[in-house]
């Protein structure tokens, strides 16, 4: 049976203070009740190791390079995030893809270097407004998923994670409705159980997109949605909390 996950990408937000006072709030509220990762900006990492020693919150990296080491000035490598405790990776997320050129090929060979080195991926994918609009939605799904699928196979996606976030609901305020995020969350279930049946039905799909309180308890009712990668709301205690509540 999957278990929920709700993951927060604090995105390029915090401060010292803001940041333990924010997991400070989390951690007053005891086990946290479900599945739940954070992915602050890597400067905090040194922190928030400290702060989560015995907590049941999990930290992630909200990216990495795929090179061991070398001349590659303001990234970070998979031995890096290991060293402070990381278990968790954003792959591909739309506004690394966006703003940083982050190619698909690139987001595979991303992928591949998370699961090489132990870390688990979270595969962010999904379409932008004028692709929804042009009834192209599951065709850039597919696109995404395959760059991935041919880098490492598909076998590999069975210690990965999937993220459907339609481009156009990130930070937006809007949000795909539970229906339509279902629709594409079954469309992605379908298109790997083509390849790998097992997989399909294990694997954790999560729905990101100005995720909050309000529409997180109707989005966690679909079949097919695991969870959450929720931006704005996760730097928020009582919003986090009310979505991790909702998965319960």
């Amino acid at each position: 049976m999957r278990k929920f996950l709700v993951a927060g990408n604090w995105k390029m937000h915090g401060s010292r203070a803001s940041v333990a006072a924010l997991v400070e709030g989390l951690l007053e509220q005891g086990t946290m009740p479900c599945q739940t990762l954070i992915c602050p900006p890597v400067i905090f990492f040194d922190q928030l190791q400290r702060q989560l020693v015995g907590s049941s919150i999990g930290l992630g990296a909200q990216n990495l390079d795929w090179h061991d080491s070398g001349a590659y000035t303001g990234e970070v490598s998979a031995a890096m995030v290991l060293e402070f405790g990381c278990s968790h990776v954003l792959v591909g997320h739309s506004e690394r893809r966006s703003l940083f050129g982050e190619s698909d090929a690139q987001v595979g060979l991303k992928v591949e270097k998370c699961l090489s080195s132990g870390l688990t991926p979270v595969i962010c994918i999904g379409e932008s407004l004028a692709q929804r609009q042009a009834d192209e939605t599951f065709a850039v799904v597919q696109r995404q998923l395959d760059a991935v699928i041919r880098q490492v196979g598909v076998t590999a996606l069975r210690h990965s994670i999937i993220a459907y976030e339609p481009v156009w609901a990130i930070g937006t305020g809007e949000s795909a409705t539970p229906e339509q995020a279902e629709r594409v969350h079954a469309q992605i279930r379908q298109y790997l159980a083509k390849q790998d049946e097992s997989l399909s039905q294990n694997i954790q799909l999560l729905y990101g997109g100005s995720v909050n309180g309000e529409n997180a308890a109707d989005l966690f009712a679909q079949e097919n949605i695991d969870g959450a990668l929720v931006g704005g709301a996760s730097l928020k205690v009582d919003d986090f909390l009310r979505i991790c509540r909702a998965a319960v």
